[in-house]
């Protein structure tokens, strides 16, 4: 017989099912070859390992570094 704690279990999954779902669907960007900051060319190691990268590295570091001083 199932009690609450297994009803919540089973809606908590349900809902990570629908999340996991829902990401799988968004559409999947290509990655750019030449980096958008200074026009370098993107190596084909990291378009492969970041989907969608539009920075080389260098670029993108610095971006998340200037980024950083703005959050807070």
């Amino acid at each position: 017989m199932a009690d609450i704690a297994d009803f919540a279990n089973d809606l908590v999954q349900e809902r990570i099912d629908l999340a996991l779902a829902a990401r799988k669907a968004q559409p999947v960007f290509a990655s750019l070859e030449l980096c958008v900051d200074c026009g370098s060319a993107i190596p084909l190691a990291r378009r492969l390992a970041v989907t969608g990268c539009t920075r080389c590295a260098a670029c993108q570091q610095l971006n998340e570094q200037v980024g950083t001083r703005y959050a807070r």
